[in-house]
């Protein structure tokens, strides 16, 4: 009889988790909100900006590639620091919140510098400053308010819910030009409007996860450490090394601008055929790694955007332009929060954020000398040679990096 009842205590439970995998915490969705708000903001100055500083301003595009290094980069010096603090104090919501606050104060700042390229790469620094101190706290308290065998699956629901603001951004930005007769000042004015709303929302609607937790062992030293698990360290050098190849979203969107002769008015819009894949196919492709593994999802991606790089050297057919922005959504359905994902179970929890922001950091890093070295190739070869060259690049690293399979199944 004890056996029965006890079976039948256990068919039960498992009925009650089941759903349970299916499931997405509220505070998983809450912090998805926060994004797409955010990600509404920011990508209406994503969308403009390039157009702004080439054809507005004159630059050239190694000038570019400086500025949109910097863009990139500057979020490498604050990661470790923001998610070192927020493991320390054990604070991951004060300590996001203060980076989402940054990036919203920012916004006002475009509007303050006008047309100067040196206080517009100071403002980028700031901005990207706020979005490196935010990003590995957010990231923790995704990952703390799941299932691990979820994991997958939560990222792509946050990332689903953050593309929706990326496919919404560019949308407001031509609106906006369109109302205000082409005025950038006041497309970063609403911006500021926006993120400040995505704050309002991450104050009154995200939960933290305070916990108790040791701080003489949560120090720099203990994060250094990290680097000596082996699987953590190939996660970390593969994600920097595949992140030196990989080629920028905004020479992506340049390089199709000028191989297709696209009209300046309707540039903003090539961002909606990356975010319009990756909403589709983020969280399906999170399931996926869940089930097969994390990182060949991940190489997959890199795959994908290889493909990309090629079709954007071939003839001048609308149909690749249109393949080519797809293949780039898959690469970030397949990367962004998979990789996340991935480095997670890799970390203690007490370390969850100060993990997650090295793996962040050397990625960063990576992508800033690739814009650089992108925009001198351009300059030096012109943009045919120099998308050719990025294109093998990544092929090699890609295959390499399928060979070494850091995390194991």
């Amino acid at each position: 009889m004890y056996i029965a009842a006890s079976r039948t205590s256990d068919l039960a439970a498992g009925e009650n988790r089941k759903p349970a995998l299916n499931r997405v915490s509220a505070n998983v969705v809450a912090l998805g909100m926060v994004s797409l708000v955010t990600d509404v903001s920011s990508e209406m100055v994503t969308a403009v900006l390039p157009l702004y500083l080439v054809l507005g301003l004159g630059l050239n595009p190694l000038q570019f590639g400086l500025l949109d290094g910097l863009y990139a980069g500057a979020t490498a010096l604050v990661r470790v620091l923001g998610g070192h603090l927020a493991d320390r104090w054990r604070r991951l919501k004060a300590v996001a919140g203060f980076g989402y606050g940054l990036s919203a104060v920012c916004k006002l700042g475009l509007v303050a510098a006008g047309s100067s390229v040196a206080a517009i790469g100071v403002v980028l620094a700031a901005d990207r400053t706020g979005k490196g101190v935010r990003t590995a706290p957010r990231d923790a308290l995704i990952s703390l308010s799941s299932e691990p065998g979820t994991l997958g699956r939560s990222f792509g629901v946050h990332r689903a819910l953050d593309t929706v603001g990326a496919f919404l951004g560019p949308l407001v930005a031509m609106a906006v030009l369109a109302l205000s007769l082409g005025s950038y000042t006041s497309v970063f004015f609403t911006s500021f409007c926006v993120a400040a709303i995505a704050v309002l929302l991450l104050a009154l609607f995200v939960r933290d996860h305070p916990g108790s937790v040791d701080r003489a062992a949560v120090s720099l030293r203990t994060a250094a450490g990290l680097l000596k698990q082996r699987d953590f360290r190939r996660v970390t050098l593969w994600a920097a090394l595949l992140g030196l190849v990989t080629v920028g979203d905004s020479f992506v969107y340049l390089a199709l601008q000028r191989r297709w002769e696209i009209a300046a008015t309707f540039f903003p819009l090539l961002p909606l055929g990356t975010a319009g894949i990756y909403l589709v196919l983020a969280v399906p492709l999170g399931k996926l790694a869940d089930r097969v593994g994390r990182w060949p999802v991940f190489l997959g991606g890199h795959v994908a955007l290889c493909l990309a790089l090629v079709l954007l050297c071939g003839p001048a057919y609308l149909p690749f332009a249109v393949v080519a922005l797809a293949l780039h959504g898959v690469f970030y359905a397949a990367t962004d929060g998979v990789l996340m994902a991935a480095a997670g179970p890799l970390i203690p929890r007490d370390l969850r954020a100060t993990g997650m922001a090295v793996v962040q950091t050397g990625q960063a890093v990576a992508r800033m000398l690739s814009s650089v070295l992108f925009g001198l190739a351009w300059t030096l070869w012109d943009l045919r040679p120099a998308v050719l060259v990025a294109a093998a690049c990544l092929a090699v690293a890609a295959l390499a990096a399928a060979f070494v399979k850091p995390v194991r199944p």
